[in-house]
């Protein structure tokens, strides 16, 4: 699966790698679910250094894991993200959420 998931101190972190499109997404989705319901973190950072490709499915990625961390009153962070998928979350909207790091990376 192109996803490794971290849980420490209230921080889950999920490392994506590969392609994200709709035959894989959904495998990432559940695992990054089933992370968040079983630890309910404060945060959840979606790192993208890997991630070589990424359609519409990826935004749907970031947007439904961004609606549960509402729920539960935490936040959401996207990290590492190529300029192309920086600027595709961009266009999308997400820059609205604040879930994007400054310039998608992290120092």
């Amino acid at each position: 699966m192109p996803v490794r998931v971290d849980n420490h101190e209230k921080v889950v972190t999920a490392y994506l790698e590969g392609e994200i499109d709709h035959h894989g997404a959904a495998g990432i989705r559940e695992l990054i679910d089933r992370t968040v319901e079983q630890a309910m973190p404060e945060q959840l950072i979606l790192d993208f250094r890997d991630v070589t490709f990424m359609d519409s499915s990826g935004i749907g990625l970031v947007m439904g894991r961004y609606r549960i961390m509402k729920e539960l009153g935490g936040c959401i962070q996207v990290v590492n993200t190529s300029p192309h998928i920086t600027r595709v979350m961009k266009l999308a909207g997400l820059e609205r959420l604040d879930v994007l790091s400054k310039g998608g990376k992290t120092k």
